[in-house]
């Protein structure tokens, strides 16, 4: 049985959130806190707090053992991007965009190999 969560519209841009993937793919949900608590960004933040809402509700809702628990898949979506505007030399302005993602981290009490 699977369960997921889904953070959507993070402030962050997805490369950024994606090079913490790997950390947490294909272990256990204690060993993937664990790995993501070695690194103090903000990604590592939202991606830690995605992780917690996969096991609390796979822990809530389908009644799981929170101590079986395994990462099977984690993906990072682009979201929408926010137009904003930087002032330039002579009055001038250029555009920009701010990105934005959706985490997506689905924990299974199966084991994958």
């Amino acid at each position: 049985m699977e369960a997921q969560a889904v953070a959507k519209f993070v402030r962050i841009g997805p490369r950024k959130v994606r090079k913490f993937l790997p950390l947490i793919r294909g272990k256990s949900v204690d060993e993937a806190v664990e790995a993501l608590a070695t690194y103090g960004s903000t990604s590592t933040e939202a991606l830690h707090k995605c992780l917690r809402s996969a096991a609390a509700n796979a822990e809530n809702n389908h009644g799981m053992s929170p101590d079986e628990l395994w990462v099977s898949r984690a993906f990072v979506d682009e979201g929408f991007r926010i137009p904003r505007i930087k002032p330039r030399a002579r009055g001038r302005a250029d555009r920009f965009h701010r990105l934005t993602c959706h985490i997506t981290v689905v924990v299974s009490d199966e084991i994958e190999e």
